[in-house]
Parts: C-alpha cells; structure tokens; sequence
C-alpha cells in the first residue's frame, strides 16, 4: 500500500489549475492580445523555475458521493521563481477566473506572497489586471452585507505593502484593466510598468459616467494619461518588453536592503573620453542641448535604464552602471523649462532620491538648473514647497554624492545639487554658470537707474551685462574656492568611475533609517 491514489488527485487538482478559468475563457484572453497569467509568469521568470504555492486552492464542485467533480482555481497565482538566477516572489492576477475580482479570490493568497517577500528579504513582482479589491456591487448580496474598507482583519496586506516598500524591490506590471485595489497595488511600487492598450484607474468607466463623464477606459485611465500623471513610471507596445524592463529594473538593485547592488564585470574603459563632450554645451545659454547624449556617453556603454521619462521632464532620472557599479543617475533637461524644477519635477527627485537611499545607491547628477519654475502657473502649484520637500530629502540621504555642473545653477534649487553639510564630489565643466539668480531679467532691475540715465540704454545694458559676466566666469569663483574643480568635460567618465569606486566601501546594508519612503 502506497500514497499513489493520493498523488494522483493531488495531480488531477493541479491539471483543474492550469485550467484556469476554461478554455473558452483562455481564448477569449488570447484574443483580445492578452497571455494569461502562467504563460506571463513563464515569460518572467528563468525557465522552469516556478515553485507554486496553493495551486490547488479555489472552489471545488463535489458529486453526491462528496467526489470532486470540478475545481475553479482561485484567481491568484503566486509562488517563488528565479530572474537572471536570484529568487524572487511572483504574484498574478488570473483574468480569466472572474477578471481578477475578489469575488473569485482568496485573500490569503497575494497577502501571503507579500509576508514571504517581507520575512525572506526577496524582491516582488506583481502582475495585476483587475480589480482584486473588495468586489463588485454583486459581492453585497453574495456575502450578505456590505464589506467595511480596512474593517476587523482587513488591513493587513496594507501593512505588508507598506513595510515592503522600505525593505525590497517592488515591481508591478499592469496588464490590462486595472481599477481599484488593483490600481493601488501597481502605483505602490518602486517601478511600475503598463501596456499601452492597458488602462488603470481607481474606478471605471461606468462608475465614471455617474458623474457625468462619458469616457472610454483609455481616455480615463490609458497610458498616456497614467505616464504623465506620474502614476505609472513606463509604457510599453508589449507584454514580452514589459517583463525585460521589469528584469533590467532589478538588475541594478539588491534582493533587500540588508544587502548592497551587485557589481557586474565591465569591458567598458573606464578612461574612456569623447571628443564630442567639447561641443556638447552650445555657448548662446539660450539655446537648449541634449543632455541624454551626454548619459550615455559618461556612463558604461548601454547601461542607462531611464525611469519616469513622461513625468517631471525637467529632470531626468535613471539606473546607470560606472565601471560595473549601479548608481542612481539624475540629469537636467534644458527641453523643458531650461530644466527649471516645476512642482511635478521636485516630486520625481524626492522619490527617486529616497530610493536610491533605500537600495543604497550612490547618487551622480548632472546638473543644468537655472532654478524652480517661476510664474503664475508655478505659484499655483506650490512649486516653492516642492522644492523644500526635495531640499529635505537630498539633505537626508547619506549615500554618497557626485554633481557635476554642466551650465546653470541659480537660485534655492541651485543650493539642491548635493547634500547639505557633509562632503560630497563637484565638479563644474568650462560652460558653468551660476549665481543667485540669472543675470538675464535681474540687471535692469538692479542697474535701472544706471540704464535710465544713460543717452544708449541698450549699449549700457550690453556694457553691464559684460562686465558682470567676466566677473561671473566658474574661473572667478574656482580662484576663491567657491567651486572646488573645473574639468576638462572629455574627464568626466573617468572621474565620474573614480567616484564610484570610491563610494563602493561607503555604501551600508540595511535601513535607511527615518526617511521618507514613497511608491
């Protein structure tokens, strides 16, 4: 006598579960262009090495006899696998089984998922389409009574969400539809990422058009939308680009941060110069540049993994690798505003900046900011109060910094370019340019008089404006100290290699401690 019988069930459960929500279901899936969760989980993760838990729970169907007749899985998938060789937790919204409602889901399941990421210090990728939050309005008569947001035990995966978010790599994958809960479980990510046929948002189009606004689900909630809000931090054309980027992501950052990013091999020299740095920053400050050249240039040859690009365009932020080493990137972009930091623009440097301090990650900014966003749009949108939450978050970090100051650096956002009272690496390039505000608007307020009595007020303006700017070469304030090196620009990739070396035997594993960590 054996357990034979016994494993046999256990493997005739198990086919149910692949399953899913049956064939007609999964066609139907396939159909509109979308995988289904094990196939996107297959696609994720290193060939084969999903180990599943709780295949077989979900509802089973019972003959008079009380012998199982059918099961309907639940429709959350989630278990342990490997990307590029680390483990991590994976946890799927199955479509197909209810679209993802919580009519059709077992609670326990993505709380789990969240508990085993949290206890065993892994990074956690979460494929979500549906909503997967309280139920639909039918869930009312299903249960008979009305379910209680954050009612007697129904708070507890917001604390795993939360805790997680300061302990490990959160990644999130919106795949389709994604309303409520669903939406709050993609924007509570360190990275999220959607299909452009996909669509989050926190209540539907029919629930929408209640309050008089007739949309389709992409005009409420498409990509577009969602990238520029700042909620979702990338878009992509498939499913297949959108599980790369979540590895590429992960590749840069420690499985907790009880531990320190990994350093790949690189063949990249890290001495290497380029002749075109010289000609990179026009001479006429009006005229814009662009910055994204300059990236790729100074950092390891196609390790720029930008984050965000949609929101806060006047800065951009990235994953980038000196010599083998990740660090946390952030770079000017005088497209936009000259790269003056707008409201949206602070709250993408206060979030990237935390976690960079999260993971441990040394910061390098390549600055060009002629200061905050003036204006009566910006004054609306209490810029200045952005710019001190970025000013206190720069200030909080203790991952080392290096700055270099490619052009402008005026005003309170011009103090915001390195940590506050601790030493920091700065350099300035020959094109540098500062002060407490531009020359450009404050010499006919400062010298109006001087103008006014002048019989040529425009050549005493263009006289004034060259006098002051000889005094404001980066050489004056290199003879007074005030600016510590200026370099040569073809250098930067080299010092900037320096850097992180340097910084590699500074960087601390565990938490950052009182900081301010936001999705």
């Amino acid at each position: 006598m054996n357990w034979k019988p016994e494993l046999d069930e256990l493997a005739r459960r198990e086919a149910f579960a692949r399953e899913m929500g049956g064939v007609d279901k999964v066609k139907r899936q396939h159909d509109q262009g979308r995988l289904t969760v094990r196939e996107r989980i297959d696609k994720l993760i290193d060939k084969g090495s999903f180990h599943e838990i709780g295949a077989v729970s979900g509802i089973g169907e019972y003959d008079p006899s009380g012998d199982l007749k059918k099961l309907t899985p639940a429709n959350c998938v989630f278990g342990r696998a490997r990307v590029d060789g680390r483990t991590v937790v994976v946890v799927g919204d199955d479509f197909t089984v209810r679209g993802g409602s919580a009519d059709a889901s077992i609670s326990a399941k993505p709380l789990m998922a969240e508990e085993m990421a949290h206890d065993f210090r892994l990074p956690i990728v979460r494929i979500i389409e549906g909503s997967g939050g309280g139920g639909s309005v039918k869930t009312i008569e299903t249960k008979g009574a009305a379910n209680l947001p954050g009612g007697i035990g129904g708070t507890r995966w917001y604390r795993f969400t939360t805790e997680n978010l300061s302990r490990v790599p959160v990644v999130a994958l919106g795949l389709g539809s994604v309303a409520g809960l669903g939406a709050a479980r993609l924007a509570a990510s360190h990275y999220s990422i959607m299909t452009r046929k996909s669509a989050m948002f926190v209540a539907g189009p029919p629930v929408v058009k209640a309050l008089g606004q007739d949309l389709s689900k992409e005009e409420l909630g498409g990509a577009d939308i969602q990238t520029r809000a700042g909620a979702v931090d990338h878009a992509v054309d498939t499913e297949e680009e959108a599980f790369a980027c979540a590895r590429r992501f992960l590749s840069y950052l420690p499985s907790s941060v009880y531990e320190l990013p990994p350093t790949l091999p690189c063949t990249d020299n890290p001495e290497r110069g380029d002749e075109a740095l010289m000609s990179a920053v026009p001479r006429n400050r009006r005229q814009v540049y662009k910055v994204r050249p300059i990236i790729e240039t100074v950092v390891d040859k196609g390790s720029f993994f930008e984050v965000g690009k949609n929101f806060g365009k006047p800065i951009i932020v990235g994953l980038a690798r000196l010599e083998g080493r990740a660090v946390m990137l952030l770079a000017s972009d005088s497209f936009h505003y000259g790269g003056s930091w707008t409201a949206d623009a602070c709250q993408k440097v206060v979030r990237w900046v935390d976690f960079a301090e999260t993971f441990h990650l040394p910061i390098v900014y390549l600055m060009d900011c002629p200061g905050f966003m003036i204006g009566l749009d910006a004054e609306k949108a209490a810029t200045i109060r952005h710019g001190v939450r970025v000013m206190a978050a720069v200030n909080q970090t203790t991952v080392p910094w290096c700055t270099v100051i490619l052009r402008n650096a005026f005003g309170v956002a011009g103090v915001v370019h390195q940590p506050a009272d601790r030493f920091s690496i700065r350099y300035a390039w020959p094109s540098a340019y500062w002060g407490s505000l531009p020359l450009e608007g404050g010499i006919e307020a400062a010298y109006r008089a001087d103008i006014d009595a002048a019989e040529d007020k425009a050549a005493k303006l263009e006289e004034i404006q060259e006098r002051l700017n000889k005094l404001r070469s980066p050489f004056r304030s290199a003879e007074k100290f005030w600016v510590e090196e200026i370099i040569d620009p073809r250098k930067t990739r080299s010092l900037l290699c320096e850097f992180a070396r340097l910084a590699e035997p500074l960087r601390k594993a565990g938490p950052p401690g009182n900081f301010s960590i936001r999705p």
